[in-house]
C-alpha cells in the first residue's frame, strides 16, 4: 500500500512536469514568433532610416553642387570682410565694444565688455522658477536673438526667479549649455 500512494504521488508529479514543460514549450514558440516579428520591424525600420539618409545625402550633394556651379569660393580676404562686417552689426545689437588699436591705427578686434554679477539681485517675477538651467538659458538667448555673457544670462535667470543651488552658479550655466 504504501509503494501505491508514492507511485500515484510520483505519477502526479510527473504529469505537472509535463504540463508545465508544454506550457513552457508554448510560451517559448510564441516568444520567439515575436521576436521574429520584432526582427522584421526592425529590419523594415533600418531599411526606411537608409532611404531617408540617402534622400537627404542627395539632396544636399544637389545643393552643394548647385552653390558650386553658380558661385565662386570666396578669396580669404572676401572672408574675413565679411566676417568683420557681422561682427561689427552684431557687437552694435548686442552690447558695448571696446576696439583696442594696433600698429599703424588698424584694429585688431572686438572686445565686448563683461557685464558684472549681480548676485544679490532680486527676482522681478517667477518665469523660470519651475525650469533647469538649459531650459531657462536656451529662452533667454532665443529672445534676445543674439549672443549674452555667462555673466548676462546668469543676471537675467535671477531676475527670472531661477533658485540656484550651488556655489559656483555661472560655471553651472556654462557647463550646462
Amino acid at each position: 500500500m504504501p509503494d501505491e500512494n508514492l507511485l500515484a504521488t510520483l505519477e502526479q508529479s510527473l504529469r505537472q512536469a509535463r504540463a508545465t514543460r508544454t506550457r513552457l514549450a508554448a510560451r517559448l514558440t510564441e516568444l520567439e514568433a515575436e521576436a521574429e516579428k520584432v526582427r522584421t520591424e526592425l529590419g523594415e525600420m533600418d531599411a526606411i532610416a537608409n532611404q531617408t539618409e540617402a534622400a537627404m545625402f542627395r539632396i544636399m550633394s544637389s545643393m552643394l553642387n548647385t552653390n558650386i556651379a553658380s558661385t565662386t569660393t570666396p578669396s580669404d580676404a572676401e572672408i574675413e570682410f565679411a566676417l568683420r562686417h557681422d561682427t561689427r552689426q552684431e557687437a552694435t545689437k548686442a552690447a558695448p565694444i571696446a576696439m583696442s588699436g594696433a600698429m599703424g591705427g588698424q584694429v585688431s578686434g572686438a572686445r565686448y565688455n563683461v557685464p558684472p554679477v549681480h548676485s544679490h539681485a532680486e527676482p522681478q517675477s517667477e518665469r523660470f522658477l519651475d525650469r533647469t538651467i538649459p531650459q531657462a538659458a536656451a529662452l533667454l538667448l532665443r529672445e534676445a536673438g543674439f549672443p549674452l555673457h555667462v555673466n548676462e544670462i546668469y543676471n537675467r535667470l535671477l531676475e527670472g526667479g531661477f533658485q540656484f543651488t550651488g556655489q559656483n552658479p555661472t560655471i553651472s550655466i556654462a557647463v550646462s549649455l
